[in-house]
């Protein structure tokens, strides 16, 4: 069972979703206002939020930037079907992933589980080193001479995704699968940002600006060396 807020507007859609994944095992809070949402979710931590945009009180967005630095766990926006600027923005604001609406219950719960069981438990051996840049699976954590580094769900999957396969190229097709359960229609951009928010992260140390490289007509390449 997982520990779920709800940020919906909509109550009757609201009440109908919180008792579907209730169903389904998990435990759900709802919040309606968008400004009452920040301090539920700092106050309460729950494991995943779901976070649609059109909020009264205060939009999904700001919610999620204003939330994101001290909130660790997975947040799910819900953005309007072929809004791309909602999707890219959200990701660049701190969300691990989002689903168009409108979406039914069962792919919404699908894609929930499939988050949550990116934090599942790992092997205490899956590290991966490169000069000094430390990459543990198990602590879902990354440092850098032994200082953390801050890094979302989602940027985390990522950079340990193309880390595993040091020095393969890895394509764009594979890196979504593997990290949203989609295929890649040719138009979705979440893994260019999400590189380029690792990159951006990477950078602040020289030693690591360059260890993604842009494979071209390919995908991405993790460059254990410096």
């Amino acid at each position: 069972m997982a520990r779920l807020m709800l940020v919906e507007d909509d109550e009757r859609l609201a009440d109908l979703t919180a008792e579907y994944l209730a169903a389904h095992g998990h435990e759900v809070a709802v919040e309606h206002r968008g400004d009452r949402a920040v301090g539920r979710i700092l106050a309460e931590k729950p494991d995943l939020v779901i976070l649609d945009i059109m909020l009264p009180g205060e939009d999904g967005m700001s919610v999620c930037r204003r939330v994101r630095n001290d909130y660790g766990g997975v947040i799910l926006m819900l953005t309007a079907r072929g809004e791309d600027i909602d999707q890219v923005l959200g990701l660049e604001l701190g969300a691990d992933d989002y689903v168009a609406k409108p979406v039914s219950p069962r792919v919404l719960a699908a894609r929930i589980k499939a988050l949550l069981r990116r934090g599942g438990p790992s092997a205490p051996d899956d590290v991966i080193e490169a000069g000094s840049l430390r990459i543990d699976r198990a602590a879902r954590a990354v440092t850098i001479d032994g200082a953390p580094m801050e890094m979302t769900s989602a940027e985390f999957d990522l950079l340990w995704a193309l880390a595993s396969k040091p020095g393969k190229p890895v394509s764009r097709e594979e890196l979504l699968r593997d990290l949203r359960g989609i295929d890649w229609d040719g138009v979705d951009r979440s893994i260019d940002v999400r590189v380029s928010q690792v990159r951006r992260k990477l950078a602040k140390d020289p030693r690591h600006a360059d260890r993604i490289k842009t494979v071209r007509g390919v995908g991405y390449q993790f460059v254990p060396a410096g």
